[in-house]
């Protein structure tokens, strides 16, 4: 059984500024959604659902319907802010999406095979596509086994400003112990640091392993990251800045032994938009890749 692909493409953008999911960045236009979908391809996954607000569908549609047509099988599902389990209302005032793991969860309808789950701001390089297509279906994983592709930190880092990052600790065997999300980490005079939730800056070991939100899951996992949400709505459904993120998800599900996850170190190059500053390192990281002839150039011919 060929694994889904997951991509997250509803965050609003807010740092950079406009809608990144459908800039041009690559030699002909091509966004990094694109790459990403290419390499899923030819990595082995048979299909792609897009996570996107309805209010960008339009624009979605115009730039990657003619492209993918008879390439590429897709879907589209809504991520909205009144997606909720039932028995929750959202709170009028509410603007934030609720956050990448309920971003995963209003795509269960759509997932009924082993899925990885990727953003859509992020070049995650073809080698940790094959890896993760490898680990979802040679053999397909039993349930709640689950994956995470892991990034050394230091090169996850951008020049432009602070980034969230999701730091991993594992056992001998590379199985994910830890995960805790950073949201603020950056470098200053060649160290790495983190801002934590009293504004002190605490030193961060740049070999570390991260997630870029590149998992692989069984579907079982939109059941376990529902009765989750419900619990987190509980107590954070009035909280303006709450989100639920995958890794809270995952790690509650390893410390209560119903889940592993192995973490795949990948050498693969990752890159991604974050600021405006951003986005001519990327558009020469992708034109290099296609001078080298990683890639071929227009992508889609």
């Amino acid at each position: 059984m060929k694994p889904t692909l997951v991509i997250l493409a509803a965050g609003m953008g807010s740092r950079y500024g406009s809608l990144k999911q459908v800039d041009g960045l690559g030699p002909n236009d091509e966004t990094i959604i694109d790459y990403s979908v290419f390499d899923a391809m030819r990595a082995g996954f048979k299909k792609v659902v897009f996570v996107i607000r309805k209010h960008i569908e339009k624009e979605f549609r115009e730039v990657f319907s003619g492209r993918f047509r008879g390439k590429v099988d897709f879907e589209l599902v809504f991520q909205e802010l009144d997606m909720l389990p039932e028995g929750f209302t959202c709170p009028p005032e509410r603007e934030k999406p609720w956050g990448t793991a309920h971003a995963v969860w209003v795509a269960r309808n759509k997932v009924k095979e082993p899925f990885a789950v990727i953003n859509a701001d992020d070049f995650y390089g073809q080698e940790a596509f094959e890896s993760m297509a490898k680990a979802l279906s040679d053999p397909p994983p039993r349930e709640s086994n689950y994956f995470l592709a892991g990034y050394r930190l230091g090169n996850t880092l951008s020049d432009q400003g602070h980034v969230s990052r999701a730091i991993c600790t594992t056992d001998e065997k590379g199985y994910l112990e830890s995960i805790v999300e950073r949201t603020k980490i950056g470098r200053e005079n060649k160290s790495v640091f983190y801002i934590n939730e009293s504004g002190e800056k605490v030193p961060a070991d740049e070999d570390s392993l991260v997630s870029m939100n590149f998992w692989g899951f069984t579907p079982d996992f939109f059941n376990r990251s529902g009765e989750i949400f419900d619990a987190f709505l509980k107590g954070n459904i009035n909280k303006a800045a709450s989100e639920f993120f995958i890794p809270l998800v995952v790690d509650k599900l390893i410390k209560k032994r119903e889940a592993t996850c192995r973490v795949i170190p990948t050498q693969a190059g990752w890159f991604g938009v974050t600021y405006p500053g951003d986005k001519p390192v990327v558009k020469q990281k992708l034109l290099q890749l296609v001078k080298e002839g990683r890639y071929p150039s227009p992508l889609w011919q």
